[in-house]
């Protein structure tokens, strides 16, 4: 096992993380922007380290800055967290070059599902189900030929992107004509690559990811699966597990075929393998996020393991846990710091932030009170994350935790997530990707 590890990220997911070490008896190293300086998860680590600046490429994103960090405290491992450098395969070289263990999969499976339309190839030629797409796009040509061989209507991707950023359907050839060169332009500014590529475009399909643990020695497990098909542009706000209204049978079939399929290709650590479903129950490949997931406190909450623990202790070589059953439902409520008719991100100090301690609720958050939230990195507070024997009671605990939330200084997404939480097509499980434009 580790002696220390090096947290290379900030928030709620910094936190989490240094509670994971400290749980398993290990140091834990904090970095922290300009802007971070009063986060309270500071005097929870071991130690802590300033980094010069506030922006992300001046801090979170500094790779020399990080590994300089690194070699001064002495760590042995770090952890990147979710988002920034967590899946950059040359970062997680740089540490196993410095002498430390990136926690985390094989550096090649970070630049193996990087690229979108490497990773679809990849599943696809391991008989993994893909939905129909294109290659790479060099140029507005290439693409409209593409898509007549497809048909319309599509999705344009960015081929390195994530969080939805660049996304857009073209539903016709003018739609694509007008979207290629933005979309590209988007894809350089957010990923340093413009490549692109188009996927058919689903209606209304269903969101389902599926938690994988993979050991050093070949065996691959999955962790049930999760729903997270509550987007507003292309970005998760609402997750649970088990996925309601599905039947247990379709739904393990997949998830043992998603298991044994990255255990063929050799995937080790942490990852989870997210799918497409349609209407007509048939499931497509999306992308494989080789990280610990935002929404991982779900899986956690039906299932009693510590995912983030998890991850470390595979990283260090030991083996996969017994996987339990799946016990109650849970649900997760992603709170922003963001208008909620407008869902622009709202920045000031917290001149109140006051979060419930409730039965069956856990809130996860990298804030206090007196903070400030900066326009410099993503607007998540906090995650409300509720369990239940069923599904009716998560939710009500959820909705219970939301309303007992006290923000003051900044706007959050609170009204919109309670609205959604008590819709009656919501409550009845009727979820899918457009949930939120219907709404």
């Amino acid at each position: 096992m580790f002696s220390k590890v090096l947290v290379a990220n900030r928030g709620a997911i910094a936190r989490r993380v240094i509670r994971a070490c400290s749980e398993l008896g290990i140091a834990s190293v904090a970095v922290y922007s300009e802007a971070d300086a009063g986060a309270p998860y500071l005097a929870e680590a071991s130690e802590a380290h300033a980094l010069a600046g506030n922006t992300a490429n001046e801090t979170y994103l500094n790779r020399s800055a990080l590994l300089g960090v690194l070699q001064a405290s002495g760590a042995d491992a770090l952890h990147p967290g979710y988002g920034f450098l967590a899946e950059k395969e040359d970062f997680a070289r740089s540490v196993i070059a410095a002498g430390a263990t990136f926690i985390g999969p094989d550096p090649k499976w970070l630049g193996a599902m990087g690229d979108k339309i490497a990773a679809r190839k990849l599943m696809a030629d391991a008989a993994f189900p893909v939905f129909a797409g294109s290659e790479h796009l060099e140029d507005l040509d290439q693409a409209l030929v593409a898509a007549g061989t497809l048909g319309y209507p599509l999705m344009l991707k960015p081929s390195a992107g994530g969080g939805g950023i660049g996304m857009r359907v073209v539903r016709d050839e003018e739609e694509l004509r007008k979207s290629f060169a933005l979309t590209r332009k988007m894809a350089m500014a957010a990923f340093a690559d413009a490549g692109v590529y188009l996927e058919s475009w689903l209606d209304a399909p269903r969101h389902v990811e599926f938690q994988l643990l993979g050991d050093n020695e070949g065996r691959v497990v999955h962790v049930h699966e999760r729903d997270c098909s509550i987007q507003r542009r292309h970005q998760k706000i609402i997750e649970e597990s088990p996925a309601p209204g599905l039947e247990r049978t379709e739904v393990e079939e997949i998830a043992k075929s998603a298991a044994e399929t990255a255990q063929r290709l050799g995937y080790n650590n942490v990852g989870t393998l997210e799918t497409l479903r349609d209407n007509s129950g048939d499931y497509g490949f999306l992308e494989m996020n080789t990280r610990i997931q935002v929404e991982h406190g779900v899986t956690e909450a039906v299932t009693g393991l510590d995912l983030v623990a998890e991850q470390i202790r595979l990283a260090s070589g030991a083996p996969l846990p017994e996987i339990p059953e799946l016990h109650g439902h849970a649900l997760e409520a992603r709170v922003y710091a963001e208008d909620p008719e407008t869902h622009m991100p709202s920045t000031g100090v917290l001149q109140r932030f006051c979060y419930p301690v409730l039965e069956g609720v856990r809130v996860e958050t990298g804030y206090c009170e007196g903070q400030a939230v900066t326009p410099y990195y993503d607007p998540l507070l906090a995650k409300v994350i509720g369990w239940g024997v069923t599904r009716e009671q998560a939710i009500g605990r959820v909705l219970v935790g939301l309303r007992a939330f006290s923000v003051l200084g900044v706007k959050t997404n609170i009204p919109l997530l309670t609205r959604v939480l008590q819709d009656g097509e919501f409550l009845h499980g009727h979820v899918h990707t457009g949930f939120l434009q219907d709404f």
